[in-house]
Formats: C-alpha cells, structure tokens, sequence
C-alpha cells in the first residue's frame, strides 16, 4: 500500500515537471506548449472588438510565402493611410495592384497639395472630367517647363487653368511651391518686379528676430550671387516690410526702414566675412559694432552685438 501511494505521488510529480505515464515529454516542449495557450490566448483577447483585425493576422500566417497582407483586405481608412505615405511614381505602381485604391482622388489630391500649396483651380469649381492625379501629372509638366524656361511655365499653368493671370496668384504659387529652381526663379523674379512685390507682401516677420528674418526671406527669394540693383532692390523691400510687421518694435529700438537697409547690408557682409575660407583675419565683434554704429547712429550696442552672435553661431543669412 505504501508503494501504491508512492507512485501516486511520483506519477503526479512527474506531470508537473513535464512528464506522463504515457510518455516522455521534455521540459522545453511543455514551455513550447504554454507559449502557444498563452499566445493563442492573447490573439483572442486582442481580436475581441476587432475580429476583422484577428481573421487577418490567421491569413497572414497561412500565406506567408505572398510576404505582404493584401491592402483591399484592410478597412478604407487604413489602406489610404498606408497609400497616402507613397510618392507619386510608387502610388502609380500601386495602381496596377489595387487599381481602386490607388487611383483615389483623396490621395492625388493630398500629392497636388502637399508639392503645390496654392493652385488658383484649388479654390474654383472644378471641370467636367477634372481629376487630382490628371492635375498633378500636369503641374509637374509645367514646373518642369518653368525650370527651363520661367515664362513659358507660368504660360503653360495659365493655358491649363492651373494659374491666373495675375500677379498676386503667381506670387502665391511660388511662396506654396519648392519644386522650383531658384536660378530660374531669380531671373523671373528680375524680370516681374509686381510679381515680386506680392510675393515680399506674403511674408510675416511679426516678433522675429532681424537675421531669422532675413534667413527666412531668402529661403523663399534667393539672393544674387553678386552685388548689385535687384539685391539692392530685395534689401529694400524686406526692410520695409519688416518694419510693417514690427511697428512697436521699431518705434522701440528707433529704427527706420533706412536704418534696417543697413543693419541687412552690415549682416550680409558680416556672413562673408566670417563663412568664408578665404577671409583669415575674422572681424571681430567690436569691430562689428562699431563699423555698424558709424553708418546707423541711433542702434544700441547690445543689440548690435546680439546681431554678431546670431550671425557667429547660426551662419550665414543668405546661404
């Protein structure tokens, strides 16, 4: 009897540890086994609200060779989320796989807006037949035209009903649009002073300070690489502008449009000097000050040498 209690309990210490009376049952296959009730157990908590989620994750298993899940399988809205992450050239290619999906005006007309900002047929009814992804293939055309020769790209947009003819509209264009090539750009905005006009009026330099200021212009209105009138003429327009957009601080500091031209010319020249390799006896920041305070009387030391440290540590403003 004693025997007979002790295989019963020996039996019942071996089913623990992994064992059976009917067989031998490694300790790494029994963790295999609790693994998978616990994996299957987190499947079907995870499914619960979201079955369709659950019965894809089971496809996905079982067709593991197609390497990727079927997007006409997911809801509409994640399948546009993941389409709206591809570019124009891969959305194409999607097409010829989820022709429906793929070919979605909300996604074409995300492209459009996202490279073009400001098309004046944005804010029109659109035409019988008009289509995002016909309109972008057509504004890549054109600013591939306008990067070859400027007029005739802004002609072909007007002949299309891209643009108006107008020169608040083509400013707006090109302030909303960076697949432009600033070279070209330069000698159009050369040419089109109202253009330009416009597009300086489209900046807001409120409560910047004067070299981010000056950066930012230049980002969207690329510098010459010389000197000479039309970088004359683009000082002149930002300082007037800056000093409309800072009225309080202007009448503060007591500076004039005039005193901010110099104040841009002083930070151009100062950018030079201290960017370039060629340049081996750095001015100074004294020196700075008071070359800047001999032309503009009326601007305070700590402020003139607040523009030298930003210049010293950020870069250049027309880089």
């Amino acid at each position: 009897m004693g025997q007979g209690l002790w295989r019963v309990a020996r039996s019942q210490q071996l089913q623990h540890q992994g064992y059976s009376s009917q067989g031998y049952l490694t300790r790494e296959h029994g963790r295999r086994i609790a693994t998978n009730n616990v994996s299957n157990t987190s499947h079907r908590k995870q499914a619960q609200g979201g079955i369709d989620i659950y019965h894809l994750l089971k496809t996905r298993k079982s067709k593991e060779q197609e390497g990727f899940i079927n997007l006409e399988m997911l809801p509409p809205e994640l399948s546009f989320t993941i389409l709206s992450y591809l570019n124009a050239t891969d959305l194409c290619l999607a097409s010829c796989v989820w022709q429906d999906l793929a070919n979605d005006e909300l996604l074409w007309q995300g492209l459009c807006k996202s490279t073009w900002g400001h098309c004046s047929i944005y804010n029109k009814n659109p035409p019988l037949g008009f289509s995002f992804r016909k309109l972008y293939m057509q504004l890549d055309e054109g600013s591939l035209t306008f990067n070859a020769n400027p007029d005739e790209g802004v002609n072909y947009f007007m002949s299309k009903g891209i643009l108006d003819d107008s020169p608040k509209e083509i400013a707006k264009f090109i302030f909303c649009t960076r697949t432009l090539n600033w070279k070209k750009l330069r000698i159009y905005l050369d040419e089109r002073r109202d253009v330009l006009d416009d597009l300086v009026t489209l900046h807001n330099f409120r409560n910047q300070f004067l070299p981010n200021a000056l950066r930012e212009f230049f980002r969207h209105i690329h510098a010459p690489e010389e000197r000479g009138e039309y970088l004359e003429t683009l000082i002149t327009k930002f300082s007037h502008r800056f000093c409309a957009c800072n009225p309080d601080l202007m009448r503060e500091l007591g500076l004039s449009p005039d005193a901010v031209y110099v104040l841009c010319y002083s930070l151009i020249l100062l950018s030079i000097d201290l960017t370039s390799p060629h340049v081996k006896n750095k001015m100074s920041k004294r020196e700075f000050i008071r070359n800047t305070r001999r032309a503009a009387q009326n601007i305070s030391e700590d402020f003139v040498g607040h523009l030298y440290d930003n210049i010293y540590l950020i870069g250049h403003v027309a880089a």
